[in-house]
């Protein structure tokens, strides 16, 4: 495993957690969690730490990879969504941000999917950091990137 991939969060609200996901040194999409509940399964985000993924087949999401080693936790994927309830714990990927039905989302998830893909095609593994460097948005009611879907 010698890809390092790193997630950097970068904000954290009621709508989830907002990050951008690196591969190497290059910038490579957007990310978002679950909101932050303690690592409880299905409905929270993963601690900050580092952990080994893998690849692994699903009937659901296809080709991707799991997030292993996580305490208490299992079946944590790296998958196409765009809002936080997309996802049961898992890390949704997305090309921007924008607004979803008035919520903070993921857009072009599907096609950050595939770029991800792409990016990682002949790994086995890698090793995910996942770091927290959250900022304060000036006025929550507007969300950046807001507008068209």
């Amino acid at each position: 495993m010698k890809t390092q991939v790193e997630l950097v969060r970068l904000e954290r609200s009621e709508e989830g957690v907002f990050g951008v996901l690196r591969i190497g040194k290059r910038l490579q999409c957007m990310t978002l969690e679950p909101p932050d509940k303690g690592n409880r399964p299905d409905v929270s985000c993963i601690p900050p730490g580092r952990y080994r993924c893998r690849k692994r087949a699903t009937k659901r999401f296809g080709l991707t990879f799991e997030v292993r080693e996580v305490p208490n936790r299992s079946d944590i994927l790296f998958h196409a969504g765009n809002v936080a309830t997309d996802s049961r714990g898992c890390i949704l990927l997305g090309e921007r941000l924008g607004a979803i039905d008035g919520r903070r989302a993921l857009l072009d998830s599907r096609g950050a999917v595939v770029a991800f893909r792409e990016a990682l095609q002949e790994e086995e593994g890698f090793e995910l950091s996942i770091v927290e460097r959250y900022t304060q948005r000036a006025d929550p009611s507007s969300p950046v990137g807001q507008g068209e879907q």
